[in-house]
């Protein structure tokens, strides 16, 4: 298994062996296994299906790809890409039934972070009320989307850790805090917050620690003028680096988009005296020849990851640690 590390474990609070991934096969094997064969039948390895396609063309733009929607056909039956989510977020259980009380909720509406209406940090809540314990150490996810990747962590340890998501598209927050009082889980918590401005305060407030935080496939913002929107920028990345813990506390960054993976991993490689990336530590935590993870560590694919890699697209992944 390689070197054995004392690290915090987004999936299950703390752990002493990398990568995470196996923590959450371990501790449900069947899901797991259901998704595999799924994702086998998908590659046109299964024998109980004759008829499987996909769109003859996809839309991409500078490596992304924008098709909403991907649509297989599996014995006579059309998936579309909601399905695969759907699928690989079935042991939540979650309704669908409250998107009707918020109308038509688009995850991939960009916004503007710039603009004055996302100008004023978010209230720092009472995290007695916010949190069951207040002390367990957080994992911020910047940017949360719908929420599902953050709730299934959540779900799974639910009093080793804490989990704030961060989301600056307000429908999303409710429907997410929706399905966490549906679940009744009290170790989690989602913010309609600008995390650029936003971040430095609620994790000062915090009173436990810091120890991980993740952005995954953030919005591009393709053109050169819109590059200063992009969620991670100097400020953020040392706001980052100044409140986690050091000696194994985690910053992940993944994109879809080669471009911004580059721009991110930039930012956090330039930071060298105080981060060093997984695998410098950990030998079992394999890297492509360009240096990207070649797994998943975090036990589960966000939805976009889930859309891109069904489209073809590769997922770039990098995952620091604090320094001690």
């Amino acid at each position: 298994m390689g070197s054995r590390t004392t690290l915090f474990n987004p999936v299950n609070g703390f752990s002493t062996v990398l990568p995470l991934y196996h923590h959450a096969v371990a501790a449900n094997p069947l899901p797991m296994a259901a998704k595999q064969a799924f994702s086998s039948l998908l590659l046109l390895k299964s024998p109980f299906s004759s008829s499987i396609s996909r769109p003859a063309k996809s839309h991409y733009h500078r490596h992304r790809c924008y098709s909403n929607t991907v649509n297989v056909c599996v014995d006579d039956k059309e998936l579309r890409s909601p399905d695969l989510v759907a699928l690989e977020y079935a042991e939540l259980n979650l309704t669908d039934k409250i998107s009707g009380e918020l109308g038509h909720v688009r995850s991939r509406q960009h916004v503007n972070p710039l603009s004055s209406s996302f100008s004023v940090p978010a209230r720092v809540p009472d995290w007695r009320e916010v949190f069951r314990d207040p002390t367990l150490p957080l994992m911020v996810d910047i940017g949360s989307g719908s929420g599902r990747f953050l709730i299934w962590l959540a779900k799974r340890s639910p009093d080793s850790a804490n989990y704030l998501g961060l989301e600056i598209r307000q429908k999303l927050v409710k429907r997410a805090q929706l399905w966490v009082e549906e679940l009744a889980l009290g170790n989690i918590h989602f913010m309609f917050a600008n995390a650029t401005v936003s971040f430095r305060q609620l994790v000062l407030e915090y009173p436990g620690p810091l120890m991980f935080v993740s952005i995954l496939c953030p919005d591009p913002h393709f053109k050169r003028r819109h590059h200063k929107r992009r969620v991670v920028q100097k400020q953020l990345v040392d706001c980052i680096i100044n409140n986690l813990l050091p000696g194994g506390k985690q910053v992940f960054v993944q994109s879809d988009v080669l471009e911004v993976a580059l721009d991110m991993r930039n930012q956090f490689d330039a930071e060298s005296e105080m981060l060093k990336h997984i695998d410098e530590t950990d030998p079992s935590m394999l890297c492509d020849n360009d240096g990207w993870l070649l797994k998943n560590p975090m036990g589960i694919r966000t939805e976009r990851e889930i859309h891109a890699e069904f489209e073809g697209a590769k997922i770039y992944k990098r995952l620091y640690q604090k320094r001690t």
